[in-house]
């Protein structure tokens, strides 16, 4: 009985879960944070200083 008291929270997390993503419209959570950082750097490009003739950057 103990490891089913302990697991509860996690199976009945992992139904709900499922549930959810079969019968609801829920995004692509990978797909939304590489947009987000591809754009992130996209303005980082646009708005970055130019760099100096003498620096040893990498």
């Amino acid at each position: 009985m103990g490891i089913i008291r302990s697991c509860f929270s996690f199976i009945a997390g992992t139904v709900c879960g499922v549930y959810i993503a079969q019968n609801y419209n829920v995004p692509n959570i990978k797909k939304v944070a590489n947009e987000a950082l591809f754009s992130a750097k996209q303005v980082e490009e646009k708005y970055r200083k130019p760099r100096k003739p003498g620096d040893d950057a990498v």
